[in-house]
């Protein structure tokens, strides 16, 4: 159970906890929600090709996929047109369903542009969104391949409540983490 004494922020916020598998939004609207989520299977990291959820400061730099119907399959941004009617089929496909919240890193060296070594660590450059999923049974559990998958139910209600450059936060586990606020 997340810590009941976390601090939102007054403006829109989504704060990603990895290690409960939650994503609680808080709008200035007085909205607020805690959804399951899937970060990935292989833990956090922020280095291209890791296929980790990277950690920090985020924001959503793009919403894709406003009028498609749920379960709309999209490819490279792109909807393919095709709807997936194999939800929670075992398979190791990770499809990307209904809504894409692209997002973008806020902290040059941690998630955005190359860290000391050189590394790529940027977020968008590894394009890593808020998206549907096929999986919705895995929800809950770490099992994406970086990304942060949503029921799709779930992604096309947050997508019509939230607006670009909404701020994401992704932290290892919100009960340690620094304060949770922005100015």
């Amino acid at each position: 159970m997340p810590n009941q004494d976390v601090q939102l922020a007054a403006d829109d916020k989504l704060v990603i906890d990895v290690k409960t598998q939650t994503m609680h939004v808080s709008l200035k609207n007085g909205f607020s929600k805690t959804y399951n989520i899937s970060t990935a299977e292989r833990g956090i990291g922020n280095a291209s090709g890791s296929y980790q959820t990277p950690l920090g400061r985020h924001k959503v730099c793009a919403k894709i996929g406003a009028f498609a119907p749920l379960y709309t399959i999209f490819k490279s941004r792109e909807n393919t047109g095709a709807i997936c009617e194999t939800i929670n089929a075992p398979t190791t496909d990770d499809l990307i369903l209904t809504r894409i919240l692209r997002l973008s890193g806020e902290e040059p060296g941690v998630n955005s542009g190359t860290n000391e070594d050189g590394t790529c660590v940027d977020s968008y450059e590894r394009y890593i969104y808020i998206h549907g999923t096929n999986r919705e049974d895995l929800l809950g559990t770490p099992a994406s391949k970086g990304c942060i998958r949503m029921a799709n139910a779930d992604i096309a209600e947050l997508f019509l409540m939230i607006k670009q450059d909404t701020a994401v936060e992704i932290h290892a586990d919100v009960t340690t983490a620094p304060k949770l606020t922005l100015a």
